[in-house]
Order: C-alpha cells, then sequence, then structure tokens
C-alpha cells in the first residue's frame, strides 16, 4: 500500500504532475481535524471512533492528534493496530459475538467496555474483572436509516431487561447501546430510542452507568451539509427528558467521523456513447455505492487538472475488472465530453472504502496521498 505526502495546492494538481493509471485515495488532516472538533465540542458526552469504518492508521493517529481517546473495536485485529498507534486509548470491545479467544483477546489488550445482545454471549464474560462495564445493546424497528443495523445485532426491549439484570447479578456494571442504523440525517432515531432505553431500564429496575447511543452520524454523500449539532443537542435534550438522572453519553461514529476526510481519483479507461469504464469499481473503493446508492459529490478534470464542465450526459459506469456485475448500480451524470484519461474526483469517501477494497483481479485503490495543503 502506497503512502506518501504531497504539498500541492490541490488533488487536481497533484493528478496532472503524477498522471497515475491505479485510483489514488487523498487523505485531508484538515478535513479529518475540523469534523473531529464538531464532535468534541458539540456532543454531550464521549466519543469514541469505531475502527471499522476507516482502519488506515492515518485515521488512527489523526483522530488521536484530534482529541479522541476511546476507539471502538470489533475484533482482536483492530485491538492490535490501534494499540500500535495509540497505546494509552481506551478500548471499546461493541462486538456483541466473541469466540473465547477472541475474548481471551480482549482481557490481554485492555477493553473497558463489551456489548452483549443474548443470554449465552453474556455468559461467556463471566471471567471478566468485577465492575466490568457490560453494555446491553438494544434494538427497535426505527425508520430513517439507510439501512437497518437490527437485522443482525440487538436485544429486543423485554430481552434487554432480562441480560441487565443478569449483568448486575454477575457483579458487573450495566450500561446500554444502541445503533439507530446508518446515515440518519433526521434526530428522531436517536431520541426513540434514548426514551426507549429509559423505559428498559426502569422495568430492569436498574440505574444505567452509561448509554451509548451508538453512531449513525451522516456524511454528505450530495444531500447537503449534515446538522450534526441539531443532533447533539436533540440526544442532550431526550437523555434530559427521558432520565431523572441521565447517564453519561457515548457515540461510537464511523462514517460521519472518517468520510470527509477522503477523496478518491479514478481514471477513465474507455469512454462509448452510453457508458464509461473506470479503474476502480465495486471490488474497490466503491464498494458501498451498491448499498447506498453513487455519491453526488463528483468532478471531473482533464490531464492538465482542468474542470470537465458543460452538458451532462447519464452513462452507466464499469468498474475494471472482469466480473460483469462490477458495474454502479445507478448511471451518473457526467460532463458529455467526458474523455479517456480523465480523472474523477469523489468527494468524502473516507467510509468504507479503503477497508472494503478486495484485490479481485488485481484491481483496487491502495494508495493514499497525504495532502498537507490544500484541501
Amino acid at each position: 500500500m502506497g503512502r506518501e505526502q504531497a504539498l500541492m495546492p490541490s488533488p487536481e494538481t497533484w493528478l496532472a504532475r503524477e498522471q497515475p493509471d491505479e485510483p489514488v485515495f487523498f487523505f485531508c488532516p484538515q478535513r479529518l481535524g475540523a469534523v473531529a472538533g464538531r464532535f468534541l465540542a458539540g456532543f454531550p458526552g464521549l466519543v469514541s471512533y469505531a475502527v471499522k469504518a476507516n482502519p488506515l492508521p492515518e485515521m488512527i493517529e489523526g483522530l488521536w492528534l484530534a482529541g479522541l481517546r476511546a476507539f471502538d473495536v470489533a475484533s482482536p485485529a483492530e485491538m492490535a493496530l490501534v494499540r500500535a498507534h495509540c497505546p494509552g486509548a481506551v478500548l471499546h470491545y461493541h462486538n456483541p459475538v466473541r469466540s473465547q479467544a477472541e475474548i481471551l483477546a480482549g482481557l490481554a489488550q485492555g477493553c473497558v467496555s463489551w456489548s452483549v445482545d443474548r443470554m449465552s454471549e453474556l455468559e461467556k464474560l463471566s471471567a471478566l474483572p468485577a465492575g466490568t462495564e457490560i453494555a446491553v445493546r438494544l434494538k427497535l424497528p426505527v425508520a430513517g436509516a439507510a439501512y437497518d443495523f437490527g437485522a443482525k445485532f440487538g436485544a429486543e426491549p423485554a430481552g434487554a431487561v432480562a441480560l441487565l439484570r443478569r449483568v448486575t447479578e454477575m457483579g458487573l456494571t450495566p450500561s446500554l447501546t444502541f445503533h439507530p442504523g446508518t446515515q440518519c440525517r433526521s434526530a428522531e432515531p436517536w431520541a426513540r430510542y434514548i426514551q426507549a432505553a429509559a423505559e428498559v431500564a426502569g422495568e430492569a429496575g436498574v440505574a444505567l452507568h452509561r448509554l451509548n447511543v451508538g453512531g449513525g452520524f451522516p456524511s454528505d454523500r450530495g444531500e447537503g451539509h449534515p446538522d450534526l449539532e441539531t443532533i447533539f443537542s436533540t440526544i442532550a435534550d431526550a437523555a434530559r427528558a427521558a432520565f431523572k438522572t441521565p447517564p453519561e453519553l457515548v457515540c461510537e461514529p464511523g462514517r460521519g467521523l472518517c468520510a470527509e476526510a477522503f477523496m478518491l481519483a479514478l481514471r477513465v479507461k474507455a469512454v462509448e456513447p452510453e457508458a464509461i469504464f473506470v479503474n476502480d469499481g465495486i471490488y474497490g473503493g466503491m464498494a458501498e455505492w451498491r448499498d447506498l446508492g453513487p455519491m453526488g459529490r463528483l468532478r471531473v478534470v482533464d490531464p492538465e487538472g482542468r474542470l470537465r464542465a458543460g452538458r451532462a450526459q447519464d452513462r452507466v459506469v464499469f468498474g475494471p475488472t472482469c466480473d460483469s456485475l462490477d458495474r454502479l448500480p445507478e448511471p451518473l451524470a457526467l460532463p458529455a465530453g467526458i474523455k479517456d484519461g480523465d480523472f474523477i474526483i469523489c468527494e468524502g469517501m473516507g467510509a468504507y472504502s479503503r477497508a472494503l477494497v478486495t484485490g479481485f483481479n488485481g484491481y483496487g485503490a491502495r494508495r493514499v496521498v497525504r495532502m498537507t495543503a490544500g484541501c
């Protein structure tokens, strides 16, 4: 994986100079710092980063430098990654299903918070030190997300009540967690979940140590600048309204923290009247486009880095592999005059992009250029 620094005024200038034939990620630490600052200043509690969204060392180190001290890890590999780059980080192990070997790894790495969503998994944690935080994961049929995280994980309210009671019986510290789903542009899912969490805790007769409101914080995929501050204030207001004494709040954003920090530059390989072929696709940095639709924040530049403007034309976009499934789900509106060798620059590509590159057929965006100016 190539990583390098570029003292350049813009990605366009770098592309015009280097003329890369492979897809390239541009990492913008200034943007990362700005988004992290919004979370740290605005969220009414502890901010942790969901490492799965983008596990590149640049991201981990950049968030540490911005002031984040807690990381949500889902595997021993993610624990080791964070420890390698931020030895003093606080680790939350919130993958609710673990093997015995993974539990031992979590203990060895000093994970301080563990989530569960079923009784059998809670019983596996009986060897944890007394007082360890156990965050019971709640799920509800709440709309408003791009897709539903409750389809795989989470206990319904009655199950969450039983789990909280068992946590206290085991001498562990009870908390609740939930995940409203990805790309929630409205604050309503958080408000509904917080009210339900208070009801669950009340029925269980448990005073929650903390309430983790999960991820789901949106990035701008072309719908407009996300209003994170309204979401933050809604979460704070909902907690005050739902609980007599609100527990400490925690969030674990992935996409919301990392998306804006990366751009992806593609190169056009061939142009047909109704289609184009590019050098990355759904087996690479554009994997998420299958589920969330195309990124709306695009611009096309010629090989000299000049903006390719003019009338837009819808074209099917094929990736570089020999698999006929390697195409974007919807046509993209691109300049009618687009040509072989042009570059397509996609903004907001830090989430689930480099993390999902497969390397199928030898393709996939791996090169990362750190922009030290001009982001």
